[in-house]
């Protein structure tokens, strides 16, 4: 019986040509999956031990130095010792890495200086400024930050400025905004409404930094991912998974574009002040989007941090946007080094991305990407 007549075909022929296929069917024996270590038996795997060998046979390139010596313009080496529900309530800090651990790294790696975001305010900030900027000068640069825990005074606007002015005076190169403002905190601090990224109280700090001449580098919001539902098509499922609290979808969080367009606000209302978008100003995703934002605001300029995995999944469009704002891109890893190995281990990933024309490669050294299961 040919398939003609097996598809037209009634009656005794086609069951027996039914029959025939049945038993071929049945004949072939179905390949099981290997048994694998893991305990879960049965042929099943579980998402969190998946650990994929990429078949692909390119070019690999490897770079442990950078071609060109580099300021790592977003780190993370202090931090504040108290924090309550997303807010520093503490000008006292916590150091995770001495200079003496941080320098042979830096060294190794081609990295001229680092750039602590996180240094704090009050006496924090002199003792990180002391401890690191003034020990080791041009090799650390330490920025700022707001002192929320006087955020209720009833002349915190004007306070606030001239804490700026005080930071600055005792060695800060610059503000750093923690998504603490728009996420976290709130009118009576750490209870009560969310406070606007676009607060009036907070423009007398905006003018002080742009009169003082120190840029302003933000963080609000984070990626798109973490603003959508922790289910199947979550692309950052397992990220999500693990910190639940990285999660700001439903509740009483505003929508990533409000926090986008309340930061564009402030942009706008401060023109001589110079901000820094971090992680691609918060929207890797959409670089169409970044771009407009560039060419309204003149005074933007944004890094590349925590962001390769997203860059790298769009090396066109990517290229284009490197190409074409050059001038208005810093480099910058958000490294927190914690873990002296992971944190050396890192910069050569950033470097080969920036540097060759390599195909599909791990964008962090973890087993497992922290940030989604692809290359770059």
């Amino acid at each position: 019986m040919n398939r003609r007549q097996l598809i037209l075909g009634t009656g005794a022929g086609l069951a027996a040509g039914t029959a025939a296929l049945a038993g071929a069917a049945q004949a072939v024996s179905k390949p099981k999956p290997a048994n694998d270590d893991s305990g879960c038996g049965g042929g099943t795997l579980k998402l969190c031990e998946y650990e994929p060998t990429n078949m692909l046979e390119v070019e690999k390139t490897e770079v442990p130095r950078a071609r060109y010596p580099v300021i790592d313009t977003h780190t993370h080496f202090t931090f504040a010792a108290v924090v309550k529900k997303g807010v520093a309530l503490s000008a006292k800090r916590d150091f995770i890495a001495t200079p003496e651990q941080l320098l042979p790294v830096m060294n190794q790696r081609n990295v001229r200086a680092m750039v602590d975001l996180t240094g704090g305010y009050g006496q924090g900030l002199k003792e990180t400024v002391a401890r690191y900027q003034d020990a080791h000068p041009e090799r650390f640069y330490i920025f700022t930050e707001p002192s929320y825990e006087r955020f209720l005074e009833p002349n915190y606007p004007k306070v606030q400025a001239e804490a700026i002015e005080q930071a600055h005076r005792d060695g800060a190169k610059g503000l750093k905004i923690l998504k603490t403002l728009g996420l976290y905190l709130r009118e009576n601090i750490t209870a009560g409404k969310l406070v606007k990224i676009d607060d009036p109280r907070f423009d007398p700090m905006w003018d002080a930094c742009g009169q003082l001449n120190i840029p302003v580098s933000m963080h609000i919001s984070d990626p798109a991912a973490f603003f959508t539902p922790i289910d199947r098509h979550n692309e950052r499922y397992e990220e999500l998974h693990d910190h639940p609290d990285w999660s700001f979808y439903d509740h009483d969080f505003p929508k990533k574009k409000d926090l986008l367009e309340a930061r564009n606000r402030v942009i706008a209302r401060h023109p001589k002040t110079r901000f820094v978008g971090l992680h691609v100003a918060n929207y890797s995703v959409n670089l169409g989007s970044v771009a407009e934002t560039l060419d309204r605001y003149p005074n933007l300029t944004v890094d590349i941090a925590a962001r390769l995995g997203e860059l790298g999944r769009q090396p066109r469009t990517a290229r284009k946007f490197f190409d074409k704002y050059q001038d208005r891109i810093v480099f910058g890893t958000d490294a927190a080094p914690e873990d002296p190995e992971f944190f050396g281990e890192m910069y050569p990933y950033y470097f080969r991305f920036l540097e060759t024309a390599d195909d599909c490669f791990p964008y962090a050294p973890t087993k497992v990407p922290p940030q989604g299961r692809w290359n770059i």
